[in-house]
């Protein structure tokens, strides 16, 4: 496995080609900063993308929804654009041209594929759980066949795709610096608020400490 992905038409960046980044260190570590992802697939000739979550496992990106999802099922054996986005700051610029974002993101192409083995696909869930949730799948009810029944998981090869990411001051144009105008960056970050217990826990029931800890 190369440790860096090969340049294609589809990843390429046509503008701003330093923001690039093809290295899987770098596109490995957005994937993993952040859950959320979009997947885009066409049914019909038409363009859809459906927000889910999303978790890597070394080469490849895995993600799952109902076995009934339309998404789901054109996805599978079919080409599809999966994308990460995390937004660090509003960079606040002289004119309004260079306003922009401080922001990392991540645009994979791939085959989408099934995870058809039940075991592999209960093991793969459990680790996408306890990934964001340290030793909380072993505090579960057990799954009833049901429970994977109702589930597809499919996953990529994380073998096509580009990291793009901004950081830093606005980049104004020369003459506008001596402008009287305030310029900077709004930094924006992710927090995570206090836990708010479900009112049918039942008495007694405390709270675990990957709930009380927990931070993405």
């Amino acid at each position: 496995m190369t440790q860096t992905l090969d340049i294609t038409d589809r990843t390429r960046l046509r503008r701003s080609h330093e923001r690039g980044h093809f290295d899987r260190e770098t596109i490995n570590a957005i994937l993993d900063a952040q859950p959320m992802c979009s997947v885009g697939y066409v049914i019909d000739m038409k363009p859809y993308v459906t927000p889910t979550l999303q978790w890597r496992e070394g080469s490849h990106v895995y993600w799952h929804g109902s076995s009934a999802s339309r998404a789901l099922r054109n996805s599978r054996d079919a080409e599809v654009c999966l994308t990460v986005s995390i937004l660090d700051g509003f960079v606040m610029a002289r004119s309004g041209m260079h306003h922009s974002v401080n922001s990392r993101s991540v645009m994979l192409f791939g085959r989408a594929f099934k995870v058809e083995d039940p075991a592999e696909k209960h093991a793969k869930l459990a680790r996408f759980v306890n990934g964001l949730f340290p030793g909380r799948y072993e505090g579960l009810r057990e799954e009833h066949a049901q429970d994977l029944k109702a589930t597809t998981l499919l996953g990529m090869e994380i073998a096509e795709g580009s990291a793009k990411i901004r950081t830093g001051p606005p980049k104004d144009e020369e003459a506008d610096y001596d402008l009287p105008i305030w310029a900077g960056v709004i930094p924006v970050t992710t927090t995570v608020g206090t836990p708010e217990p479900d009112p049918r826990n039942l008495p007694g029931v405390e709270m675990p400490e990957h709930i009380r800890t927990f931070r993405l």
